[in-house]
């Protein structure tokens, strides 16, 4: 029996191929606490590099194929974690001991805030940690399902096959790229962190500015 962590990008993709993918983005698109630590972007983009026929061998997975399956997961992940949100409501979140739930529920209700819901949904998938809980909190806050379902689509479509292309398309175009997965691993993770570096500098600025005396 192979051993398969789920938090671990290579595990998942050499025991499950494609379907791991849909399995995986599913739940890291909207099942609270189990998908905090599910990989993500760190799944997508590999995933992509291993779908490119090169140096004379044959892709180790189908490029098709993982394209829908991360594009399933992505919007039936979204759907799913909106519909717990609606029916479970606002006790579902604030019942949760997680620390990361609690934060993201706060997160996930200042954008919808502040851009509405178009932006928000498409803008959140892109960020870690807040796509898991953006969905069940548009449900608990009453979002209407016909816009949610609009937009967490295209949010989700947008976010999912632009990282399997773009490591498709490195795969395709330099030499033994899969040798430095680890290190593209490391990239992509710090490239996602930085919208959640950038809202905890406007969120200082903003404190900082609240707290500056006005003259009188």
């Amino acid at each position: 029996m192979i051993a398969v962590d789920p938090t671990d990008s290579a595990s998942l993709l050499a025991a499950f191929g494609a379907l791991g993918v849909l399995a995986v983005i599913f739940g890291e698109s909207g099942l609270l606490v189990v998908g905090f630590f599910l990989p993500g972007d760190t799944l997508l983009f590999p995933a992509g590099v291993l779908c490119a026929a090169a140096d004379g061998q044959a892709p180790r997975l189908q490029l098709w194929q993982v394209m829908l399956c991360a594009a399933v997961g992505s919007v039936l992940g979204g759907q799913v974690g909106y519909l717990l949100g609606r029916h479970g409501g606002r006790p579902l979140l604030e019942r949760s001991s997680s620390r990361r739930v609690k934060e993201g529920t706060a997160r996930a209700e200042r954008l919808l805030s502040r851009y509405g819901y178009g932006k928000a949904l498409v803008i959140g998938r892109f960020v870690p940690v807040l796509r898991t809980v953006l969905h069940p909190a548009a449900g608990a806050l009453g979002v209407p399902a016909r816009a949610f379902t609009l937009w967490q689509t295209v949010g989700g479509l947008l976010w999912s096959q632009s990282l399997v292309l773009a490591g498709y398309l490195l795969g395709s175009s330099v030499s033994h790229v899969d040798d430095y997965l680890l290190p593209l691993v490391a990239v992509i993770v710090a490239l996602s962190l930085l919208p959640l570096l950038a809202e905890a500098r406007r969120r200082r600025r903003e404190r900082r500015d609240g707290d500056r005396p006005r003259g009188g």
